[in-house]
């Protein structure tokens, strides 16, 4: 694990006890920065809250000022498209019931919009990155993704701490993809 990873892992732990944020940070905001600032909290327990549930994921999103809308369905699999004020990412759900509820797990994966690094960088990357995936689609495109397991007694508070951790993978990455020569030097 890199210590910029696990100095991103506990700013945003950090940031969970701290009173609500701004919504979301600029999109120049350097990646410590984007870490510490956490999604806004709710001030009670909300019995209809169900992490396995696209929809719930749609609400705290929206919480956020971000949007996020049912992008298809695919057997056990549900996607939602996910607008915000500094990047577009999609949300994948795998495993889920019929309906598309109770879902397993889910993938957050954003691609990047600059020249993608090398292969040879991304695996570089990848080994200095204990939460942050990065991987190069068959177009040849960067992509940095982040998944959690989801289960029934998952809280709104865990899932926007999962959402902080996804928001410091995508600084995270972006500094690699702005420099992946300067980024891997620098890295321990």
């Amino acid at each position: 694990m890199s210590f910029k990873t696990l100095a991103l892992v506990a700013a945003a732990i950090l940031a969970m006890g701290a009173a609500p944020a701004p919504k979301f940070a600029p999109a120049k905001t350097t990646p410590a920065k984007v870490a510490t600032r956490a999604l806004p909290k709710t001030a009670t327990p909300d019995a209809a809250f169900d992490a396995r549930d696209p929809a719930s994921m749609v609400a705290v999103l929206a919480s956020a000022d971000a949007k996020a809308v049912v992008a298809g369905k695919e057997a056990d699999s549900v996607f939602l498209t996910v607008t915000t004020n500094t990047v577009p990412f999609i949300a994948q759900f795998a495993g889920c019931d019929p309906q598309g509820r109770k879902c397993q797990a889910v993938q957050f994966d954003n691609m990047a919009d600059k020249a993608s690094p090398t292969l040879s960088q991304i695996n570089a990357y990848n080994q200095t990155s204990a939460m942050c995936r990065g991987f190069q689609d068959k177009g040849g495109k960067a992509h940095v993704v982040y998944s959690t397991l989801l289960f029934n007694a998952d809280t709104r508070e865990r899932i926007t701490q999962q959402l902080v951790a996804w928001r410091g993978c995508l600084a995270e990455f972006r500094d690699f993809v702005n420099d992946p020569t300067a980024y891997l030097a620098s890295a321990p």
